[in-house]
């Protein structure tokens, strides 16, 4: 009997939690959480490569200057022939060709048509609503460990006040069987054996005290702030099922890659870019050794079609694995929370009726508790036999107490499978 009531209360606890006066400012406090934060920095990086998907649109301009060496005179600009041929003859004018040539000038080019840009800035605009929803999953899920936390503190110090009550019960029993052996009407060991429970429930209580201490820790870790014991809550609403709310991250990650598809392919369509050159040349012409300054522009458009490019086709077929993966780890997630959700919903329902029957059966133990302390008293039942009903009533208490806190968790966990709003189930 001892030993399953040692299990009940080493049952396994989330110890993940949040603080402060009520759940409101435990909720509140999640928006400082590092977690929360790194959700808002990946939306953040999203934005980005929205921007830098939008920037290529955008004129490139650069600047330059370069210096030329030639072994044989080089032509600085290009000259039309009959201009060549005035210089020919007039060898006063210095023509433009040198073998040290200076420039300086501006390059800009600029897309016209690449249709692959603007689908990449549409999957960048995809990966930031994925982003938004697994911000929004990450917060459900944060705000649901808060209220699973709280409630196995509140099962803790339930059951932490019980094993008081038993201790008290048994203080008062000690001094009727403390009489009794001083009467020679009971021997010694009935006296060994109170004190002995005494000692467990102490043994019990202090490992309480260190269990509770490490959910505390673990939700100053979170939030920063510290609980010295649970804050109240009640239940004001109850789950919605409907979609696995909680997927939204990953379908919208493959929306956005089945999007990355289509810009590989994309790539392989023709695309109008314009470019412009201007330079400034200065240089000693060949003929005459005078100093030659010289302006040249250029503006043009480029059509380019890709003929044969088998890097492109090998990023195409890259990127189709890429969602093929992502949609195979999606079918399975999908499968485990189908039947996570199917469990989760059987338990809810058996758990709720399970607390209505341990308070049922705490009442009668309660009962019985009195009727044994009383034929215990009167010499009609052993020590041992009046100590069974003690732990028989904490055994009850205790199971109570975990229904509790399991019903709790369960409740919470589909909240973030459905993606239901925690505020609006407990306060």
């Amino acid at each position: 009997m001892f030993r399953n009531l040692i299990i009940i209360l080493f049952f396994p606890m989330v110890l993940h939690a949040q603080d402060g006066q009520n759940l409101g400012t435990l909720f509140d406090s999640l928006k400082t959480n590092p977690q929360i934060r790194s959700d808002e920095i990946l939306m953040e990086r999203a934005l980005l490569g929205k921007s830098m998907a939008n920037s290529k649109l955008f004129p490139k301009l650069d600047a330059f200057g370069t210096y030329n060496y030639a072994s044989s005179p080089t032509g600085m600009l290009p000259i039309a022939p009959n201009d060549l041929f005035v210089m020919i003859k007039d060898q006063s004018i210095a023509q433009p060709f040198s073998q040290n040539i200076f420039r300086v000038g501006a390059a800009i080019s600029m897309p016209v048509f690449v249709k692959s840009i603007f689908t990449m800035a549409n999957k960048a605009k995809i990966m930031y609503s994925s982003a938004e929803a697994k911000w929004q999953i990450d917060l459900l899920k944060n705000e649901a460990v808060i209220v699973s936390s709280n409630a196995n503190l509140q099962y803790m110090d339930a059951l932490d006040q019980a094993l008081e009550k038993k201790r008290t019960s048994l203080e008062t029993v000690e001094n009727l069987v403390n009489l009794k052996v001083n009467n020679g009407r009971s021997p010694e060991s009935a006296l060994l054996k109170i004190k002995s429970n005494i000692n467990q429930i102490d043994l019990m209580r202090n490992n309480i005290a260190m269990n509770r201490e490490k959910a505390i820790a673990a939700i100053y870790t979170l939030t920063g702030l510290r609980v010295e014991q649970a804050v109240s809550m009640q239940q004001t609403g109850s789950y919605s099922n409907g979609n696995f709310k909680v997927l939204e991250p990953l379908q919208k990650k493959i929306d956005a890659t089945q999007m990355g598809v289509r810009a590989e392919k994309e790539k392989l369509y023709p695309a109008l870019v314009l470019h412009g050159n201007y330079n400034h040349s200065y240089a000693k012409s060949y003929n005459n050794s005078t100093a030659v300054n010289e302006n040249y522009a250029t503006v043009g458009l480029t059509l380019k079609i890709p003929i044969f490019e088998k890097e492109q086709y090998v990023k195409i077929k890259q990127s189709k694995l890429d969602v093929l993966d992502l949609q195979n780890e999606m079918e399975k997630m999908r499968m485990d929370f189908s039947a996570q959700a199917q469990q989760l919903e059987v338990s809810l329902n058996l758990l709720e009726k399970s607390v209505e029957l341990y308070k049922k059966s705490i009442v009668d133990k309660e009962e019985l508790l009195e009727v044994a302390k009383v034929a215990y008293g009167s010499n009609r039942m052993t020590i041992e036999d009046y100590l069974k009903y003690e732990d028989d009533l904490l055994l009850e208490k205790s199971k109570l107490y975990k229904v509790q806190a399991q019903k709790w968790q369960t409740l919470m966990k589909l909240a973030v499978i459905y993606g239901n709003k925690i505020e609006d189930i407990v306060k």
